[in-house]
Order: structure tokens, then C-alpha cells, then sequence
């Protein structure tokens, strides 16, 4: 039974809870399909760990669906997958964290077209309109709240650089939400270059940042990956008492230091991989409960600090 047509109501997920009337529909069979990239960086790697840890959580809440799960390296192997899971395992709903935007946007638009239940999470469709909920961290918030850290902890006439990722909209809304909370401040933005969320390409740009400017007060990595890079970076030109870095995600290794109190990582910026639970929680929802959660689901970022970092340290994931 494909149940698209019964969640044409209005905007956002609010309830969560597994509750009688969630369970009314538990004498009927689902199957849900999982695509999403295969751990190729960090924060991809703690997502995997958490789509797993859910479907395997689910299974014991929900015993009349099946989840299927698969990984992709690329977008056309992603492509097959999905086709894959259409044509044999019959599935009712599709959760796609699309490896790219515009490869992805016809063949998800192709299983939505079946009546086939749509959760697109992360990274957007080329094509709006296609999905039947949209699940995401906050990226204009996850680079406002960084900012306004910068904002309130330096100075009028201090300097930061920035590293950007890879060139996306994501990146984009990121890096002007920052912008914007330091407007008016008079801290200079002396650079912005693309460390494409990696952490050799990141190191390689802090390395040229360190060359070019003899005074640095702060760094926005905006990725917990490229801080990884911009930390070894500057602890090889033995400049850690001169700066510190904010990068964002909520890596168990950074989270870590923030919750030691360590000045050179003061602070992180959530932008959790743990968004992949939040969404699959939700498509079950929509199959087995008359529960509205068509629309968008946006998961607001937080100033992770020594005080609450502990909520964030996930010690058993990978990332």
C-alpha cells in the first residue's frame, strides 16, 4: 500500500511519540529503503553509524517494516541502488541523502511518480517540490551562531580567516549567515578560501593563511574535518597561543576538547550527522500513523561549550 496521497496536509513533523494511535496501522507491512553516501569523510561516516544504529533501533519498535539500507560512493551507483530498490524490494518509502543535487533529481522524481513516499535529507533535490519531507540542519543558523561567537568574543580591529567548503548553496548560506553576524563589528575578515570540507585540502589553505598574514586572532573552519587540518597547520608554525578555531559538526575528537576546556577549541557548532535519524524516525511515522509530517523539518544548530558538550559526545561513533 503506497500511502504518499494521505500526507498532503500542511507544513512540519511535531509529533514524535510511539503512542496507540501510532501504532494503528501495525497489522500492515512496509518496507523502507536507506540511500545514502558511503563514509567517505568524517561527517559521512558518523551519519552511516547513525543510520544504522536507528534501523536497527526501529526494527524492535516497528516489526511490520523493513529497512533497507545501501551506500554509494557515487551518484550513479546511488542511482542504481535506488532503481534497485524500486523494481525488487517493492519499497513503500525512500530516504536519499543524494550524493549530488542534479543526478538525483530524475530518479527520485521517477519513485515519486509511483506514489512511493519521499524523505529527501541534507542536500536538496536540483528540482523543489518532489519530496514529500525535507529533513536538514540549519545552514544559514549553523553560520549566523558562529559569528556571533566571533561577534562577542573578539574585538573591533581583531582578524579571522575563514575556510569555506566545497562550492554548494550549503556552503554559501553558511559562509553569509557569518557574514552577517559580524557586519558592523569591525573584526576583519582577512581571507576566505575553500577547504573543501577535507582536511588535507584544509591544512594546505591554513599553511598559505599563516604565510600570508602575521596576525591571526581566530579561525572559522566551519567543518570539524578542516579543523583537524588548520590545527596541525598551525601547531606545525607554532602559532597555538596566537589564534583559536571554531570548526562545526560535532566531532567526537573536537567535541572532546571543547568538554576539556581547551582555549585553542573554545566552542563547536552542531550540525548533526545524527539529522539521518531524525528522518528516518519520521518516514515510519508517516507509514504507520495518520501523524502530518509532510514539509520541512529543520534541525536548529547549537553552540556546543564545555558546559553542554557532554549531550554531543558520541564516544562509540566513528565520527
Amino acid at each position: 500500500m503506497k500511502r504518499r496521497d494521505m500526507f498532503k496536509a500542511t507544513a512540519l513533523a511535531a509529533t514524535m511519540a510511539v503512542s496507540g494511535t501510532a501504532l494503528h496501522a501495525q497489522d500492515e507491512s512496509y518496507t523502507v529503503g536507506v540511500a545514502i553516501p558511503s563514509a567517505t569523510h568524517g561527517f559521512m561516516g558518523g551519519l552511516n553509524f547513525h543510520a544504522r544504529e536507528t534501523i536497527d533501533r526501529l526494527g524492535e519498535v516497528y516489526p511490520n517494516i523493513e529497512f533497507v539500507l545501501s551506500t554509494a560512493g557515487d551518484a550513479g551507483t546511488m542511482v542504481n541502488d535506488i532503481e534497485d530498490m524500486v523494481a525488487t524490494r517493492n519499497i513503500d518509502a525512500l530516504v536519499v541523502l543524494p550524493f549530488e543535487s542534479e543526478p538525483l533529481t530524475a530518479p527520485v522524481q521517477a519513485v515519486a511518480d509511483q506514489g512511493i513516499w519521499v524523505t529527501v535529507v541534507d542536500r536538496g533535490l536540483s528540482q523543489e517540490g518532489i519530496e514529500d519531507l525535507y529533513v536538514s540542519g540549519d545552514n544559514p543558523g549553523f553560520g549566523r551562531m558562529a559569528g556571533e561567537y566571533f561577534a562577542e568574543n573578539l574585538e573591533s580591529g581583531d582578524n579571522v580567516v575563514v575556510l569555506r567548503g566545497i562550492p554548494t548553496t550549503i556552503d554559501n548560506e553558511r559562509v553569509e549567515g557569518f557574514q552577517a553576524a559580524l557586519e558592523g563589528t569591525g573584526i576583519n575578515i582577512l581571507d576566505m578560501q575553500h577547504g573543501n570540507w577535507n582536511r588535507d585540502d584544509a591544512f594546505n589553505v591554513m599553511q598559505d593563511f599563516l604565510s600570508k598574514y602575521d596576525d591571526i586572532d581566530a579561525v572559522w573552519a566551519s567543518d570539524d574535518d578542516m579543523a583537524v587540518g588548520v590545527l596541525e597547520a598551525i601547531a606545525q608554525a607554532g602559532r597555538e597561543e596566537e589564534m583559536w578555531v571554531v570548526g562545526g559538526a560535532g566531532m567526537k575528537e573536537i567535541i572532546k576538547r571543547v568538554m576539556d576546556g581547551d582555549p585553542q577549541i573554545p566552542v563547536n557548532i552542531s550540525y548533526p550527522p545524527a539529522q539521518i535519524s531524525t528522518a528516518i524516525e519520521l518516514t515510519a511515522l508517516a507509514l504507520v500513523s495518520s501523524a502530518p509530517v509532510t514539509g520541512s523539518f529543520i534541525i536548529g544548530s547549537v553552540v556546543i561549550t564545555p558546559e553542554n558538550a557532554e549531550q554531543f559526545y558520541f564516544p562509540d561513533s566513528p565520527f
